[in-house]
């Protein structure tokens, strides 16, 4: 035994003269039921265990340990070195006043053992037993502060019970919430809400993973989550308890300082089991005033629409009748608004939808009501209003709400019964992912129009035009070499560059430093057209100079020679360097060849399509499997989270494939809004897709509102399809590739011999030439659709359609989520507006409306 109290003397010596390593940072004064922090510092990263010290009667521990670390490099006269340190910190309170002190912390570091210096700290005063804030209801009068720190006291580990309201009418939704405070290592609660005499309880989804934040209480810092909610309605009046509620704790606690863990031996934790009471609360609930004969129980604020599905029938032809209630308040419990249907009506019974969701308001969203009904007797026939009457909250008073009545024209019938069933939606799902690889675009960003574009149309317009002078002229530029080496050099500076990429990977230094280093000799010698012998810093700088190209372009391709040859023998981070380099290489270059051709339009585009190659050679596949794995998790069923990939795919670029997958992945969630929205985007940038087409259609049937499109010649119908048909760069394209068939056609008569070719040439020179005017023609046809076709979708639950943009004003009707509007007007900050399909206009609060 001696032995080994020898040994382990020896083994403290030797921490303590190494503790020069360990800065240890604490106040020398503290008051009595203050809290201070300590901090230890170890200079190195490579820490495997810190072990706190042994604290003195008076001292707890309220928080820590809370770990950081910082690093720092530097380069002197061209060698690297660097720093690296580790920050414990720690918050302690002191119980009693004294002397007190904390043991030395034991670290070890790659196996050695480290100690600090003990900590010594004086705290005077007396000691505030109320130093947490008052009402909390968590302090026991038993607890003794000087208690060991494994005892857990009430101030140790609590629940707050709250309730948003505690004074409420009958049928208002309470919001109960259960939050728990710790400074103990708490590992695992249970609780279950018990039955509440006079309320109907709903639970909050909560996230399944708690977070924990920090909260201070008083004077003390804890770590809190909020770990239950529940919405409660009254179902009766009078004091209604919410009982206090008993949670199982299991808190993991450290054993304390064990002094042979530095022979290996650890002393472990231990699981504590502790029961914590969240105390019971009261609610006034209030009753409701007289309540009128037609009251429907709803205690909110609540809107009510109605429609239907057809306008016009024949006798015997079923027509659904549909009432929505939406709002905000105990919309679950409202009673079926009743409607009262003329003679002459048969009534099946009534569908219910939910489509609400449960919040810390209460339940929001929409009730539908779909209602069958079989007009037996022609004629027009009018159903009367549809009305509600419920208690607003708001205004402290019952409102009647009243929709306008519904006019049905009812034809002679054929005497065929139809079955009921076959207003019901096809029992249909949505069209898979579009995998793989998608283009990027965006509306607005168009081939068509653009400078490339009328490069390309003017070029082959001219072509036509002095194709007899210029042909031999034209020969003999294709087969100039020199010309032919300048152009071809953007292309393999690209093809170097990934060749240069692929050593990166492999980690081939050397290899990788030569062949970037040949590639910035051979684009400038490609370029300026200079031999190998010619080819130094001062014949490019004095040949660049001299097509004006800008110092400071000419400076940074120089410089990235230099950067070239020196990172090629520097010494630090390997990696970094060598992408550095390929970075500085690749701007270096794109930076050049903009400023050579850059009052050339097609240059200009080059440049761009040059960049797009040499980012793609390092991107293109990190891209892509970015791509792939969010759409497989999409197929595993992680859609929230396939959600938020395309979402994050979309801001580095639009396409039409991510919106598709990003619109059924709304629809899998039965965000319908978010889904029409997406689709509706996708549509814009590939309008002939028949896969977005039929998916869009598909979400828009799931929709509450029924907005017939306006009545339009069948001619005017076909003719907008044809337009949409292809995308308005695909008529672009096809455009020039109609024109230079032309051209072609063109060649071939002047110049072939053969009658017959010269036959067919003559009849397709005019031929295509109409076509690319009537390709041309489409594309400006579409473009201007898509101009005008300023649409948005509601995305609220339910938005209120006023006549002029103001709160006071009438109500026009009431859209819900998911419909699609014309935006007319969107000057104002606060309104919007819009006009449906059918022609009604009116105004609506720009925040329940998204533009497509």
């Amino acid at each position: 035994m001696k032995r080994y109290i020898f040994l382990f003397l020896v083994l403290l010596s030797v921490c303590t003269m190494q503790a020069q390593r360990v800065r240890v940072t604490a106040p020398k004064h503290v008051a009595v039921g203050e809290e201070f922090q300590v901090e230890y510092t170890v200079y190195t990263q490579d820490i495997h265990r810190f072990q706190l010290g042994k604290l003195s009667g008076g001292l707890e521990k309220v928080y820590g340990p809370a770990t950081s670390s910082q690093s720092n490099f530097q380069f002197i006269d061209g060698h690297a070195s660097s720093s690296s340190s580790v920050s414990f910190t720690y918050v302690f309170v002191a119980t009693r006043k004294g002397m007190l002190s904390i043991g030395p912390a034991r670290i070890n570091v790659n196996g050695q053992e480290l100690a600090s210096t003990p900590v010594r700290v004086s705290a005077s005063g007396s000691a505030n037993v109320s130093r947490a804030a008052s009402g909390g209801g968590y302090y026991d009068p038993q607890d003794d502060p000087r208690s060991p720190a494994t005892t857990i006291s009430s101030k140790d580990l609590f629940i707050k019970v709250s309730a948003n309201k505690t004074t409420v009418y009958e049928q208002e939704p309470v919001l109960l919430t259960y939050k728990v405070y710790t400074t103990k290592n708490l590992r695992q609660l249970m609780g279950k809400m018990p039955d509440l005499a006079g309320f109907l309880v709903q639970e909050v989804d909560l996230p399944q993973q708690k977070t924990f934040h920090r909260e201070r209480v008083g004077n003390r810092v804890y770590n809190c989550v909020t770990w239950s909610e529940y919405v409660m309605y009254p179902q009766m009046t009078g004091t209604l308890k919410v009982p206090s509620l008993t949670f199982h704790g299991i808190i993991q606690e450290s054993n304390g300082f064990n002094p042979f863990e530095a022979f290996g031996i650890d002393g472990g934790t231990t699981n504590i089991k502790k029961n914590i009471v969240a105390p019971g609360l009261s609610v006034k609930v209030l009753p409701l005033p007289a309540r009128p004969a037609d009251f429907s129980g709803g205690v909110g604020h609540f809107n009510l629409s109605a429609q239907l599905n057809k306008k016009e029938v024949k006798a015997g032809d079923p027509v659904t009748i549909r009432v929505v209630v939406s709002g905000t308040g105990n919309l679950k419990l409202i009673r079926q608004p009743v409607i009262q249907l003329p003679k002459g009506f048969e009534a099946y019974d009534v569908k219910t939808t939910d489509k609400t969701q449960l919040t810390t308001k209460g339940a929001e969203g929409n009730m539908i009501y779909d209602q069958v009904v079989v007009p037996r007797q022609e004629g027009v026939v009018s159903i009367p209003p549809v009305k509600l009457c419920y208690y607003d909250l708001a205004q402290k008073r019952y409102v009647t709400l009243q929709t306008a009545p519904m006019d049905l024209k009812v034809a002679r019938g054929d005497g065929t019964a139809k079955d009921i069933l076959s207003v019901d939606l096809p029992n249909e799902d949505i069209l898979p992912l579009k995998t793989g690889d998608s283009s990027l675009d965006k509306v607005g960003n168009l081939f068509f129009g653009s400078a490339v574009y009328y490069v390309l149309l003017i070029l082959l317009l001219g072509t036509g035009g002095i194709l007899s002078f210029c042909y031999r002229d034209r020969f003999a530029h294709r087969v100039d070499m020199v010309l032919k080496r300048g152009k071809n050099a953007n292309r393999i500076a690209s093809g170097r560059l990934h060749e240069a990429e692929l050593l990166m990977l492999k980690n081939k230094n050397l290899e990788f430093y030569d062949e970037v280093l040949q590639t910035l000799w051979g684009y400038a010698a490609d370029k300026l057209n200079l031999p190998v012998e010619q080819l130094s810093r001062d014949n490019i700088s004095g040949q660049l100079d001299k097509i004006s190209v800008s110092k400071e372009v000419i400076g940074n391709y120089i410089a990235a020679i230099d950067e070239c040859e020196f990172e090629r023998y520097a010494p630090g981070d390997e990696k970094g360097n060598m992408k550095r380099t390929l970075g500085t290489a690749m701007k270096a270059i794109a930076d050049m060849e903009e400023a050579i051709k850059g009052t050339n339009p097609p240059a200009r585009k080059k440049h761009l399509c040059f960049l797009l190659v040499c980012l793609s050679v390092c991107s293109l596949q990190l891209s892509a499997q970015t791509k792939a794995d969010v759409d497989k998790m999409y197929q595993k069923g992680n859609y929230q989270q396939a959600v938020r990939g395309y979402e994050k795919l979309l801001k580095q670029g639009e396409s039409a494939a991510l919106y598709y997958n990003l619109g059924n992945s709304y629809y899998r969630l039965d965000n319908i809004p978010h889904a029409v929205l997406s689709y509706e985007r996708a549509q814009l940038l590939a309008p002939s897709d028949e896969d977005i087409r039929f998916n869009l259609q598909l979400a828009q049937s799931k929709t509450i509102d029924n907005l017939t499109p306006e009545s339009e010649m069948f001619f005017v119908t076909w003719y907008k399809a044809l337009v949409n048909f292809l995308s308005v760069d695909c008529w672009a394209f096809l455009s020039l590739a109609c024109l230079f068939l032309s051209l072609a056609a063109l060649v071939v008569y002047l110049f072939v011999e053969s009658d017959s070719f010269r036959k067919a040439a003559k009849a397709a020179v005019p031929v295509f030439f109409f076509l690319f005017l009537l390709d041309t023609f489409f594309a400006v046809q579409q473009v201007y659709l898509l101009d005008s076709d300023d649409h948005g979708i509601i995305m609220s639950s339910s938005a209120v359609v006023r006549k002029t943009p103001d709160q006071q004003s009438a109500e026009a009707f009431i859209l819900h989520e998911g419909s699609k509007v014309r935006i007319i007007d969107h000057s104002m900050s606060q309104w919007t507006e819009i006009q449906l399909s059918d022609g009604r206009q009116g105004w609506v609060r720009t925040r329940h409306i998204e533009a497509i």
